[in-house]
């Protein structure tokens, strides 16, 4: 599954503000109503009650939350990149400023797990998570993503 097929420009944002975990979520949730055409406080629910579970907080100041949605067709995507990083309860204790939010279908099986494993490997590369925090538009972003988060060259050239 390429990035590109579930991360639209149009659900990036940039110089997020956030003074805490659950505002950053916050975000993510209004961005993700938007795009998706769902309420904003279900979206909130069902990340906070995914963060219950654990942090979604993966390292090196990124996280990856998701959930699973009712009303979803297929697999989407949200990117914030916040101003300040926040506490998440990272499982490195490094604050977040890179988040990759994931929504699938309440039904779907493992291409959720598998758009979860792309984005988790794709964001331990150091030297885009230093462009992702350096890029000025939310195109750029968007094209880091998919360019990194495609078919890989070692993939596709076997």
């Amino acid at each position: 599954m390429h990035i590109g097929e579930f991360l639209d420009r149009n659900a990036i944002s940039l110089r997020v503000s956030a003074a805490n975990k659950r505002q950053a979520l916050a975000v993510v949730a209004e961005i993700a109503a938007r795009n998706l055409g769902l309420e904003a406080g279900v979206i909130l629910d069902a990340l906070a009650e995914r963060e219950q579970a654990g942090s979604t907080g993966v390292g090196y100041g990124v996280a990856a939350p998701h959930a699973r949605l009712e009303g979803l067709s297929r697999m989407r995507g949200v990117f914030v990149r916040l101003e300040q990083p926040v506490e998440f309860d990272a499982v490195d204790d490094k604050p977040v400023d890179l988040i990759f939010a994931l929504f699938a279908p309440k039904d779907a099986g493992a291409e959720h797990l598998r758009a979860l494993a792309r984005v988790s490997r794709l964001l331990r590369q150091a030297d885009l998570r230093e462009q992702l925090r350096q890029a000025r538009t939310a195109d750029a972003i968007h094209a880091l993503l998919v360019q990194d988060g495609g078919a890989h060259p070692r993939s596709s050239a076997a």
